[in-house]
């Protein structure tokens, strides 16, 4: 005897998300705002109000060193619902580099 197994309902269309790392570099965007106009007066308050540590406040605002050409670029990214394009830890290391033209060099690396 063969049992009736029911259809399974389809999945539903999965939704296009902004990249994680474009969330992050506003967030860093507008605590650099906050902290340059006194609305909030340290790191560690931020990391108050969001919930997070302090290092994981800095690490965010590390995003700000990256040349701004990096910058606009990465705020260009669009909605996707496929795997990240370029993930927040991948730039650390760009961010550490001094030089802007060497930065943009890495980050074409990426290739984005």
């Amino acid at each position: 005897m063969v049992s009736a197994v029911p259809p399974s309902s389809p999945k539903p269309a999965r939704v296009p998300k902004t990249p994680r790392v474009v969330e992050l570099l506003r967030k860093a965007i507008e605590w650099q705002a906050l902290l340059e106009t006194g609305h909030i007066a340290t790191q560690a308050d931020i990391a108050f109000q969001e919930g997070i540590t302090r290092a994981r406040v800095t690490q965010v605002l590390g995003l700000l060193r990256l040349a701004p050409e990096i910058q606009e670029k990465i705020l260009t990214f669009r909605r996707t619902i496929h795997r990240r394009i370029v993930t927040e830890r991948m730039l650390r290391p760009i961010g550490a580099i001094a030089n802007q033209h060497e930065q943009l060099q890495e980050f074409n690396r990426l290739s984005v």
